[in-house]
């Protein structure tokens, strides 16, 4: 099943609201901040959850605190964009555990990748040793980061 947000009513929208923000409360309590009953409220989450809207729960944690401040942001240029190489490049991106956040681009280059790590000298590390070498590079570009102004991950309001 697939949803887009012209199905999501405002009893939806508020749930993913809360949840963006608090994800571990309860149904009751999830319940009494959108103003429904426990039962449809819970039913409205099933589906949500079943339609692919709400894909997981996590902890989100902070980087800084494990030694992780070190961001860099790379744009990539590949040789090839064509379908199967867009798809290679895009595998691979997934098996890199330091890429955070990856991209594709309408630009003069093709993706930005953000990547953390713990230093500079871990990060020449990743992009000579992996990034390099993904699928189809042919050039990259390094900026890095001095300091993260905004890094939340929620939604923003509807």
């Amino acid at each position: 099943m697939q949803s887009d947000f012209s199905n999501l009513d405002p009893f939806d929208q508020a749930i993913l609201t809360v949840l963006g923000g608090e994800g571990r409360i309860s149904i009751a309590d999830l319940a009494r901040r959108i103003g429904l009953s426990k039962s449809p409220t819970q039913t409205r989450l099933k589906r949500l959850e079943a339609e692919g809207v709400i894909t997981g729960y996590r902890a989100l944690v902070d980087p800084i605190r494990l030694g992780l401040d070190h961001v860099a942001f790379v744009e990539v240029k590949l040789r090839d964009t064509r379908e199967l190489a867009l798809t290679a490049f895009n595998a691979a991106v997934a098996k890199v555990p330091e890429i955070e956040q990856a991209h594709m681009i309408a630009s003069n280059f093709d993706y930005l990748l953000k990547i953390r790590t713990r230093s500079m000298a871990a990060y020449r590390s990743v992009l000579a040793e992996k990034i390099s070498t993904l699928p189809h590079v042919a050039s990259t570009s390094t900026y890095v980061a001095m300091q993260a102004v905004k890094e939340d991950g929620t939604l923003a309001q509807w």
